[in-house]
């Protein structure tokens, strides 16, 4: 028997009242972070595999489930760095979103260049065709007006991908980075 969603995710993940925990287990803060990033530790960059394992887990639920991330430290790193652990974590997110909503705004701009172009070769092949259409008496008219307009509609391939399909996986991973600028980030004991 199938189980749902709902289950499924019930038997992975821990649950406080009405939000579902993902915990990070730490032997030290410095985990948490990428050590090549020269920042100040406010500013600094998340470990590539802690951010993949906590964007990764947000997006195996719907985006309505409430969620809390908990971050389990050494005892003796629990109280000095629990708030700046936590601003860390959400401004950090915080630039993930506003990137996020850059490069999908630099996308739709570039989709919009490509459907201008698309169109003025879509057009620019119609009129072709119109034109040769008449001279269909000999095979090889026949081949280049037929040519020019598939070529044309070839040309409208990468506008209508990028309105139909290519812009969600950008706007649901801002939306993803949306939801964990906000969520609450909890520092514990190990």
């Amino acid at each position: 028997m199938r189980r749902s969603r709902t289950e499924a995710l019930e038997s992975h993940y821990r649950r406080e009242g009405e939000r579902y925990l993902i915990e990070l287990r730490l032997s030290s803060v410095r985990r948490l972070f990428n050590s090549l990033d020269p920042s100040p530790f406010l500013e600094r960059d998340l470990d590539d595999e802690a951010e993949r394992y906590i964007v990764d887990t947000v997006r195996e639920f719907p985006l309505a489930t409430p969620l809390k991330l908990v971050v389990y430290l050494p005892a003796d790193e629990v109280e000095a760095e629990r708030d700046t652990l936590e601003h860390a974590i959400r401004n950090y997110f915080e630039y993930r979103h506003q990137a996020a909503g850059r490069e999908l705004q630099q996308f739709l701009r570039q989709g919009r260049s490509s459907l201008v172009i698309g169109l003025a070769v879509l057009f620019s092949a119609v009129a072709g065709y119109r034109l040769l259409s008449p001279m269909e008496e000999s095979l090889w008219m026949q081949i280049l007006a037929e040519g020019m307009l598939i070529g044309g509609w070839v040309a409208m391939w990468r506008p209508i991908e990028t309105f139909l399909y290519a812009w969600r996986p950008l706007a649901s991973r801002r939306r993803v980075y949306a939801k964990l600028q906000s969520m609450p980030v909890e520092v514990r004991e190990a």
